[in-house]
């Protein structure tokens, strides 16, 4: 099975050609990323209809260059997946009409992926992994702690109450000063920094649910920065360094009783994998490592290219629903928000489950 993947949700424009074997392992046979990040740099954050632009002008020489590093033809694709949302709805729009031109002109299947399916299955796409596994996806947009049953079938186990954790790092970042993107700014500046000089809170510490909370984090941060006022470089990386302490001892607090809760529903779970852009940070990675040694259980992480947004990911999202016979008709619409477990359902009632907008 050979499928093209378009991811077009942010600000990265990616196309990708997976192969997926009858048992069930893949190949990546080419995986283009263009990052916008030059484009957005001046703006401190990501701007859509800069993006949406972007994607209207790269997408086509990108997916040009996938096809072309891949060595097949459109003719040689058993489908054709493009990431439907959630994300910037402009961004959305170009990647999944150009999928579906893709799919009409060549009389190829087509696959409306989620953008969060596609980093829950990844790991499925790198090494042997069993359902049902515990799922942390961390990025931008989301932090959630996910059971994943099977493809198609997902249940929330905890979630952010308000800001994502990439999120909460790139505002940090921004309040300090530091160049656009934040997150890995942050990380470099709290390796060089004192994590035990400022008492930030620990949010959600010791609560039987496994939800998430970063806003007043984020906001004890702001307040220590404008009580020291003009900063110097020891002054922001300690923030830094106190800020990513607090999270990594709320996180880890989250996932041990987000693992708690799966076992309680689901049995052991196979693995703990993490998933979406926060972890490819090095320190968080050291936390989710502490934390599946106490449970007992594997840690299972993709290769950091592929934590990130890529075209990969949604090639392979597509390629594990293709093999369960589950297609989308050209109706199928963009969404500015799609939340993973919303429509969780068993391939058998595919066709019959609501959607979340």
């Amino acid at each position: 099975m050979l499928v093209l993947g378009i991811e077009t949700t942010c600000d990265e424009t990616a196309a990708a050609v997976i192969e997926r074997q009858p048992d069930g392992s893949g190949k990546i046979l080419s995986n283009i990323v263009h990052s916008q990040i030059e484009d957005h740099a001046p703006y401190g954050g990501v701007v859509p209809e800069i993006a949406a632009r972007a994607h209207i002008d790269l997408l086509d020489g990108i997916i040009r260059r996938a096809m072309t590093e891949a060595g097949i033809g459109f003719a040689d694709l058993s489908g054709v997946a493009a990431a439907a949302g959630p994300g910037l709805i402009g961004g959305v729009i170009v990647g999944l009409t150009t999928a579906k031109a893709i799919a009409m002109v060549h009389a190829t299947p087509l696959v409306a992926v989620n953008h969060l399916e596609a980093h829950a299955l990844t790991p499925r796409l790198t090494a042997p992994l069993p359902f049902p596994y515990c799922l942390f996806l961390a990025s931008g947009g989301h932090t959630q702690i996910v059971a994943v049953l099977g493809v198609g079938d997902y249940v929330r186990l905890g979630t952010t109450v308000d800001d994502a954790m990439g999120e909460a790092f790139d505002k940090v970042a921004k309040m300090l000063g530091l160049p656009y993107p934040g997150g890995p700014q942050v990380e470099r500046a709290a390796a060089l920094g004192d994590p035990k000089r400022f008492a930030f809170p620990r949010p959600m510490l010791g609560r039987p649910d496994a939800n998430f909370s970063l806003s007043g984090l984020k906001t004890a941060v702001r307040n220590e920065a404008s009580r020291l006022g003009p900063l110097r470089p020891r002054d922001i990386s300690d923030l830094c360094a106190g800020f990513q302490a607090a999270v990594l001892e709320a996180t880890a607090d989250r996932l041990r009783v987000g693992l708690l809760l799966f076992r309680e529903r689901f049995g052991a779970p196979s693995a703990l994998v993490a998933a979406g852009g926060v972890a490819s940070n090095q320190a968080i990675r050291g936390a989710l490592q502490a934390v599946a040694a106490k449970a007992q259980t594997t840690l299972m992480i993709p290769p950091p290219a592929l934590c990130t947004d890529n075209g990969a990911m949604i090639a392979w999202a597509g390629a594990e629903r293709l093999a369960l016979g589950l297609t989308d008709t050209m109706e199928a619409p963009p969404r500015a928000r799609w939340l993973l477990d919303a429509n969780t359902t068993a391939p058998a009632g595919y066709g019959k489950t609501r959607a979340a907008y």
